[in-house]
């Protein structure tokens, strides 16, 4: 094999708490991740140097900084069959939207990489890789629903393959996670509503209603502009969402739709005043991962 292809899916939060601060400055969460079909697109091409190529399309991504080159060195160090790469990576996944962008990117990559140059990486290994590259890597791992705790790094697979519909909505504001999350550390009287194990038996059954009903993001608590994330939360709702959310730590919202049409129709309202995507969740057939 001398290339491949791979799709980074981007995750929404179907809820979102936060229940401490660690003593390693991070925090222990709890947050059923939902993988979506919105994608990145990465082409990895063997060369024949010892060298890594990014060509990525946001100019401001395409520096040894980005977590994809971080990967690519990590993996490098361990394995020495590893070669000079080109990557080519199509990103269409907003940025600071809470959707995991960099993340899934580099989960994909690191299984990619692992299919073409045949490392026979177990899934403990990656994760173990990928839990000292991001919080949110070792979730991203999974292309379905899951229930994440810990840092995000303990994973709990749940039995559903429930396809519904979402419009998502990127404001034009960015929030910074690591912001975000010291809000959280200074503001106390948070009251948080643990509805984990309503999503998980919605996701079960298939019962978009009760979903709709316990989707909750404890950051929709200390965004700085709750008036702009609380007007589209209204937009979507007014145009036919069951219920909407912000997902992550911001700033993209969604609404979950009763059927397809419903979820077009949204869409064609909303996409001329907003920047909008529809899309549906995402659960794997076949095995957990990727």
């Amino acid at each position: 094999m001398k290339e491949i292809y791979i799709k980074a899916r981007a995750k929404v939060n179907l809820n979102l708490e936060i229940l401490g601060k660690r003593e390693d400055n991070y925090h222990n969460l709890e947050s059923v991740f939902q993988k979506v079909n919105l994608y990145d697109e990465i082409y990895i091409k063997k060369t024949q140097t010892d060298d890594f190529k990014l060509n990525i399309n946001v100019k401001a991504l395409n520096t040894k900084e980005n977590i994809i080159y971080k990967a690519y060195v990590k993996l490098k160090e361990q394995y020495k069959v590893i070669s000079g790469i080109e990557v080519t990576v199509n990103k269409k996944i907003p940025m600071q939207a809470g959707m995991a962008g960099g993340s899934t990117d580099c989960a994909a990559f690191m299984i990619a990489m692992n299919k073409l140059f045949n490392l026979k990486l177990s899934k403990e290994d990656m994760e173990s890789l990928g839990r000292s590259l991001g919080a949110d890597v070792v979730p991203c791992f999974y292309n379905k629903a899951i229930k994440a705790e810990g840092i995000g790094d303990i994973i709990t697979n749940i039995d559903t393959h429930f396809k519904y519909y979402m419009v998502i909505i990127k404001p034009e504001i960015a929030c910074n996670t690591k912001e975000m999350y010291q809000k959280i550390d200074n503001k106390k009287d948070i009251k948080q509503l643990h509805t984990t194990n309503s999503i998980i038996k919605a996701l079960e059954n298939e019962d978009v209603q009760l979903l709709a009903n316990n989707l909750y993001n404890v950051f929709e608590e200390v965004v700085q502009e709750k008036e702009i994330i609380q007007h589209i939360k209204k937009e979507l709702i007014k145009n036919g969402a069951l219920q909407a959310l912000m997902t992550g730590s911001g700033s993209c919202v969604y609404g979950i739709f009763k059927d397809k049409q419903l979820a077009k129709n949204a869409y064609r309202a909303l996409k001329d005043t907003y920047q909008t995507y529809i899309c549906t969740s995402y659960n794997v057939k076949k095995g957990e991962m990727f």
